[in-house]
């Protein structure tokens, strides 16, 4: 059993998480793309429907949030199952080693079990050797035939400007799909 407090996010942790964020952004040279307020993690992670979910990881001693892990589910063509995405994984420098990271992704692969996902996935930057040792030691497998694919800003206007409309088949009205 891996030791450390493990718990579900509330509300009341947004703060943290958004901390947290800016934290794992810096780690990765790029702080200035962390631009999520705290009232748009709030919507995502405590709506009515939310669109991911965090645990918190705590300091045994002293309660302390300590590491966070963003997660949503995702769903395979191939296998007809849904999945588990991790958006982020991180755990304060300071409490690096104390077993944190690795309680978070065994309540991550547990909580995949529970509700039946096939594959638990995230991406890692090819520059951060110790995430990767990490993760091998594990028994991570590395998918390097896969290349991460994105669009955003100009180019995805530009695209989205070209787009047809898209027809609600039981209304008849121009509907975007989601």
């Amino acid at each position: 059993m891996i030791s450390g407090m493990i718990r579900a996010a509330t509300v009341d942790d947004i703060a943290e998480i958004r901390a947290m964020i800016r934290e794992l952004a810096e780690y990765e040279r790029a702080a200035e793309q962390a631009r999520a307020t705290e009232e748009q993690l709030r919507e995502a992670l405590f709506a009515e429907v939310p669109a991911a979910f965090v645990l918190m990881a705590e300091d045994d001693e002293t309660g302390q949030a300590v590491g966070y892990a963003l997660w949503f589910p995702r769903f395979s063509t191939w296998t007809g199952r849904r999945g588990m995405h991790l958006e982020d994984l991180y755990v304060r420098s300071y409490a690096r080693g104390g077993g944190h990271g690795k309680a978070l992704l065994a309540s991550l692969a547990a909580v995949c079990q529970q509700n039946g996902y096939e594959r638990f996935e995230w991406w890692v930057l090819a520059w951060n050797e110790p995430a990767i040792g990490f993760y091998k030691s594990l028994g991570v497998e590395l998918l390097d035939e896969w290349t991460v694919c994105r669009l955003s800003g100009e180019p995805l206007e530009q695209l989205a400007a070209q787009a047809p409309a898209v027809i609600n088949r039981t209304s008849g009205k121009d509907s975007c799909p989601h």
